[in-house]
């Protein structure tokens, strides 16, 4: 069953989106440096069976299989000819999982940065990030999006660009950040500051928030900073699953599906109502924020908001706390390891 993110969010309080896509497809063979979104012309059943098990979890909203799937990410596979017809692909295999499930679940058209920096540090400009960003949406409207869903940002041009070219395709948009350089992303951009970013352009975002990162207590007490700044918004927060610690091949995450339940339940406390997961979050995990979920709804009574202490004490220290003033911060070694894999989501 298909429903647009903007009638579920007025039927229900709280949705549960997904988790994680690369580091789940890692289980299935997929290659470290291998671009994922490919698989959804050469091996579509892959990307659709992992969609069929966040559902089958309880998910609300699956994103597609398009994280890295614009023109300069998909050029260093010299697929960038490609970038329609994988996007496209992508929305109609989260599509088919959607249209065969027994309740409304949401597809999300999965964007993320182009791995490019811009002028005068880099070369792009947003006239180039647009239009780049206009051909992967193009696919994801056409393959039957229901909302674009831009993730993983750091630079609030990347942000802009990527939701005009949303708007542009006549698309509703979604944008989270990824708050991984001491309570900031990479570029400077607060939580705080979040809702603002897209203030100029011609349509809002649905909703905004942030994924990734580092620690779930570090994604929370930067969504206790957004839902302060506006109470109104509706925010996501899709948070790693642990720490990652790199084992050859393969990256391992921390968190456990008990850890996932307690973070659900604080991410509502904080004001979240969009609520998932993002690196390392297996179906498992998933099902037990579908589970904490639901009791946090059956109860009716909402717990008090969240402090630092006490996401700490339920979640694990924060791993890259922010800056105090007068105090130079450090991109601790656990945030720089989990690097490679955050770019999988």
């Amino acid at each position: 069953m298909r429903i647009s993110l903007y009638d579920l969010l007025r039927q229900t309080p709280l949705l549960l989106a997904d988790g994680a896509t690369g580091t789940n497809f890692m289980h299935m063979g997929l290659e470290p440096g291998f671009p994922p979104d490919i698989w959804n012309l050469t091996e579509p059943t892959k990307p659709e069976t992992l969609h069929r098990q966040f559902v089958d979890a309880g998910s609300d909203i699956i994103l597609t299989n398009t994280f890295g799937a614009n023109a300069p990410r998909l050029k260093l596979h010299d697929a960038q000819d490609d970038t329609y017809a994988i996007n496209k692909a992508g929305a109609e295999i989260a599509g088919r999982v959607a249209a065969a499930a027994d309740r409304p679940v949401v597809v999300a058209g999965s964007v993320g940065p182009t791995g490019e920096l811009f002028a005068p540090m880099g070369e792009m400009t947003m006239d180039s990030a647009v239009a780049a960003f206009s051909t992967q949406i193009e696919g994801l409207r056409d393959g039957g999006a229901d909302v674009i869903w831009i993730e993983t940002m750091s630079a609030a041009e990347e942000i802009q660009a990527a939701a005009q070219a949303a708007i542009n395709c006549g698309m509703p948009y979604v944008f989270t950040a990824s708050f991984d350089t001491a309570g900031k992303t990479m570029m400077g951009v607060a939580p705080g500051d979040i809702h603002g970013i897209t203030a100029a352009l011609s349509e809002q975002p649905l909703a905004v928030g942030s994924n990734c990162g580092v620690g779930a207590s570090d994604l929370l007490l930067g969504a206790l900073d957004m839902t302060a700044a506006n109470p109104d918004a509706v925010v996501v927060g899709k948070a790693n699953c642990g720490i990652p610690t790199v084992l050859g091949k393969e990256t391992v995450y921390s968190g456990t599906p008990e850890l996932m339940y307690d973070y659900a339940q604080l991410a509502a406390d904080a004001g979240v109502r969009i609520i998932g997961g993002c690196c390392g979050n297996a179906p498992e995990h998933v099902a037990a924020m579908r589970r904490s979920i639901d009791a946090y709804l059956e109860r009716g009574a909402p717990g008090p908001r969240p402090t630092r202490a006490s996401l700490e004490a339920a979640l694990g220290p924060l791993v890259n706390p922010p800056v105090e003033a007068g105090t130079k911060g450090r991109r601790g070694a656990r945030g720089r390891a989990r690097g490679g894999a955050r770019r999988q989501r």
